[in-house]
């Protein structure tokens, strides 16, 4: 069982990839590759997408890899193999962001990207560091994972689901600002599970023994 992660210049992979190979190997879940070959992603058995920066950067650059996306596509879509997408990978599910401008997201789960306003203005945006999880819907790559639990984040924008049963959790931050989305084989998480310490590496676990 192979998972992907998918390099396709968005940010350094280095933390990503340690995390889940350590997991891997305490779960027996496989071999964990760093990838932006179309055939790897085909024959891989689970995909991430990680994505840090701006929207419309991470959509380009992923469309700048002949193939990947489409590789991507049909092994998720078609394929129904679990997907986790992290932070703008997430975000990319999305029907559009609006960051900037208007760009075009992969049309996975409905909704749109959109700027973090908190309602209290002593709140710095971007909304940077350590929050507290508020579990939405309970979900197996959320098991053995609680509100209350903290995560880290890096982000100036969130994924506004147009259904609320697609959100699995959020954080406060003046407000409410989505935290996990899923549907089917597809999760994401806005925080960074491999800066997360314990509650990021027991959702890498979860993720890779994860049978959607």
């Amino acid at each position: 069982m192979t998972t992907a992660i998918i390099d396709y210049g968005s940010g350094n992979l280095h933390s990503a990839e340690k995390s889940f190979q350590r997991m891997a190997a305490e779960t027996g879940a496989g071999p964990v590759v760093v990838t932006s070959d179309p055939d790897v992603v085909a024959a891989a058995d689970r995909v991430v997408l990680p994505g840090v920066g701006a929207f419309a950067d991470c959509r380009a650059g992923l469309a700048a890899y002949d193939g990947l996306f489409d590789a991507i596509e049909a092994a998720v879509i078609a394929g129904g193999k679990p997907f986790l997408g992290i932070c703008v990978g997430m975000q990319m599910m999305a029907d559009r962001g609006r960051e900037y401008a208007v760009t075009e997201g992969f049309g996975w789960i409905a909704g749109e990207v959109v700027a973090i306003e908190p309602a209290d203005p002593a709140l710095k945006v971007p909304h940077m560091g350590w929050n507290e999880l508020v579990i939405d819907t309970p979900h197996p790559v959320l098991g053995g994972i609680g509100t209350g639990d903290h995560a880290y984040f890096v982000h100036s924008y969130h994924f506004r689901t147009a259904d609320p049963a697609h959100r699995a959790a959020h954080v406060d931050y003046g407000g409410e600002i989505t935290a996990a989305v899923a549907r089917d084989n597809l999760f994401g998480t806005q925080f960074h599970p491999e800066k997360s310490q314990r509650t990021g590496l027991h959702l890498i676990a979860n993720f890779l023994k994860w049978r959607p």
